[in-house]
């Protein structure tokens, strides 16, 4: 059986390896847009608002769960242990 302390040292480094994936994303959708742009909009024949407000929903809803699936947990435990 897993310790507090082993599913703790879990839930955190899920945290900081979600976050750093994040902001990859973040940084790859603000560098590469208009390659990104051109490709989504003919995959799946959206206009340029469509896809900017699709990104931005994408990134809003994964940071969304790593709050609730990662972080949230990570100090729940914290309290306990």
């Amino acid at each position: 059986m897993n310790s507090i302390e082993t599913i703790t040292a879990f839930f955190g480094w899920c945290t900081v390896i979600n976050y750093g994936i994040l902001i990859f994303i973040t940084i790859f959708i603000v560098l590469m847009r208009g390659w990104m742009s051109g490709i989504h909009s003919k995959m799946f024949v959206l206009s340029e608002e469509d896809l900017s407000r699709a990104y931005f929903q994408y990134l809003a809803q994964y940071k969304i769960a790593i709050f609730i699936f990662n972080f949230v947990p990570y100090v729940a435990l914290k309290i306990l242990g």
